[in-house]
């Protein structure tokens, strides 16, 4: 509050006291540095001929550690969500006169992720849930002792459907078919996915286990990539997609009956045009080149290309669970690599909640930090109601 000083508030012209008439009000923001406290905790202890009793303290998350929840929740979300590399929150904390050590704060994480562990796999039977999966796979390198050089592995999520808005990542140290076919197993329903083959296994046989479902964006991208070199053929089968998903975009807010109705009005001859069109230049393209590489592509998908149409609840393309990606691919610029296998399990399970807690626009932070300080002392049978979605509606 500024004021006049009492001889301004005298007219020297007219030699009357001024009279306050109002306010002038203007914001600006002031930045609050981050402070760090020590909480001492005290149990007092009792005796008498016979007994020693010590009054107890709450649950740590990390028996015989000074980390806090609060102080945990920070590292992971500043890892996970800011991309903030161990080393530089070392250099951070530093500069606030707290001396952790990366080496320190890696070894939280991994106790984290044990601790989360059985959450996380009842946020795996919830996923499950879900008529729809989506599922993708970006790599990372990993450094091993016994290589000269940093291997690939690979992180995967697996995307739950509008009705159960959570994502859950697994870490692989290989991109073979052993990773997704065994955490896979048990979920029987739709699989949305690229054309990658280590999925084929789960679509063929007498009884399919799931439903593939292809991705309109990943048959676009091929005949986006080959319009450089045929503009004439590529132009109409880029203008046909569009108008997919010019469909796609009055759906939206439609219910899942009146999605699947629009669809099979509108998309369906539309399909049908760009079918008959893919079958009029197969035999006009190279086999080789890009244009026949994205004719092939689609047509060898095709079945699964149409089968969004045939029900309301699935989707065009596989676009969400690439972004649910999105963290992992910026963060590796700034993190470079993984130090260990042991650490990809450790931040597939703390990404699991990170990105689930996005999701449905949950603060990370304030979810660690209450869900670690409670998780060590919640009863088993009710641990489902610290996932990210049961957490909020208990908050709201």
């Amino acid at each position: 509050m500024h004021d006049l000083a009492d001889h301004e508030k005298h007219c020297p012209d007219c030699h009357q006291d001024l009279r306050h008439f109002g306010d002038e009000t203007s914001e600006h923001l002031e930045y609050i540095p981050a402070s760090f406290l020590v909480i001492r905790q005290i149990c007092r202890k009792y005796t008498c001929a016979c007994t020693i009793r010590t009054a107890t303290k709450p649950a740590q998350p990390i028996p015989k550690s000074n980390a806090s929840a609060s102080l945990l929740a920070q590292i992971i979300v500043s890892k996970c969500v800011d991309h903030l590399p161990l080393h530089r929150q070392e250099q951070l904390f530093a500069r606030f006169q707290l001396e952790l050590s990366r080496k320190t704060m890696g070894g939280w994480l991994t106790q984290c992720g044990k601790l989360l562990a059985p959450l996380y796999d009842r946020l795996k039977t919830y996923i499950w849930q879900s008529k729809v999966i989506g599922t993708d796979d970006t790599s990372v390198k990993v450094l091993d002792p016994e290589l000269p050089f940093a291997r690939t592995g690979h992180f995967w999520p697996y995307l739950g459907d509008a009705a159960h808005r959570a994502v859950i990542f697994d870490y692989t140290n290989t991109r073979a078919r052993a990773g997704p076919h065994a955490f896979l197993a048990g979920y029987q329903g739709y699989l949305q996915a690229d054309a990658y083959s280590v999925y084929d296994a789960f679509y063929k046989g007498a009884k399919p286990v799931l439903t593939e479902v292809a991705c309109w964006a990943h048959a676009r991208r091929y005949a986006f990539h080959a319009r450089e070199t045929d503009t004439a053929r590529m132009g109409v089968l880029l203008l046909l997609i569009s108008r997919l998903y010019r469909i796609e975009k009055e759906a939206a807010p439609l219910s899942a009956a009146d999605r699947h109705q629009l669809r099979q009005t509108h998309a369906r001859p539309i399909l049908q045009k760009i079918y008959d069109y893919l079958q009029s230049v197969r035999t006009e393209v190279l086999p080789k080149s890009p244009a026949g590489r994205a004719v092939r592509y689609l047509l060898n998908q095709w079945a699964a290309l149409n089968r969004y149409c045939d029900d309301g609840d699935l989707s065009i393309d596989n676009n969400a669970t690439e972004r649910s990606l999105r963290g992992i691919a910026i963060g590796r610029n700034n993190w470079t690599f993984l130090g260990s296998d042991s650490g990809g399990h450790t931040a597939a399970v703390l990404r699991s909640f990170t990105g689930s807690c996005q999701l449905i626009g949950v603060e990370p932070f304030a979810w660690f930090r209450d869900v670690l300080a409670r998780i060590n002392s919640h009863p088993i049978n009710r641990l489902h109601e610290l996932l990210p979605h049961h957490w909020a509606a208990a908050q709201a």
